[in-house]
């Protein structure tokens, strides 16, 4: 059935979720942006509408990408179709101070200005529940430095395009430990010539091959910090 045959505000809750989950897919955003509309006015929490009809719909956009059945250019669709309806959760979200999976600084290093990959890495993100402060591209250790002073993130991504920026990550994270705050963050890296072995060398946490994997190893970081921290306490 075509889009332009469904009246959303004519669809129970369960369809009309449904339904956004397909908008997100398709990167359909004026069509997600009247859905989180129409489920504000049911009464819906801000909460319940990001985590179930938009995280969810971007959880099966990521599953889809990461086993490539969906490309970049699609996947950019959909992470701008989600950002379009949380722009209007936003401000709701901050309003009622609903949990979140946790906070990241993200940045390409410095001497790189590619941003295509962190900017899907940052929407994913967002899309999965986390606050993402974007530092944007060409970043030195001092903007990281300041970036986690101020936002006291959990996580620390790092991205790198260049083989000859590559090495910065690791003046990243052996400024972190001198300055003792190493262990006080999850530091994931990504980029089109990294791999594992790198991550390991350059004292990463993680090397994540795609946005998709980015999402689920911060999850699963933040879930075993989490643990750390509770069986510690």
């Amino acid at each position: 059935m075509a889009d332009d045959d469904i009246i959303l505000d004519q669809l129970s809750d369960t369809a009309l979720v449904k339904q956004m989950h397909d908008d997100l897919y398709d990167g359909l955003k004026d069509e997600v942006v009247e859905g989180v509309n129409i489920l504000l006015g049911r009464k819906w929490t801000p909460y319940d509408t990001l985590t179930k009809a938009l995280v969810e719909g971007m959880r099966i956009v990521g599953e889809d990408f990461r086993d490539g059945i969906l490309f970049v250019p699609e996947v950019l669709l959909s992470a701008n179709a989600m950002k379009a309806g949380m722009f209007i959760l936003r401000p709701l979200l901050a309003e009622t101070g609903a949990p979140k999976l946790g906070k990241m600084v993200v940045g390409t290093v410095k001497g790189d200005i590619h941003d295509i990959g962190k900017n899907l890495v940052g929407m994913m993100m967002e899309g999965a529940g986390f606050e993402v402060i974007d530092l944007g591209i060409n970043n030195p250790v001092e903007k990281y430095l300041a970036a986690i002073e101020e936002h006291k993130p959990d996580i620390l991504g790092m991205s790198a395009l260049l083989t000859t920026t590559m090495p910065y990550m690791k003046v990243v994270v052996d400024t972190l430990k001198q300055k003792g705050i190493r262990d006080e963050l999850i530091v994931m890296v990504g980029g089109a010539p990294l791999n594992d072995e790198f991550g390991k060398a350059v004292g990463a946490d993680a090397y994540c091959r795609d946005a998709a994997v980015a999402v689920e190893t911060a999850r699963e970081l933040i879930r075993r910090k989490h643990n750390s921290l509770g069986a510690r306490s």
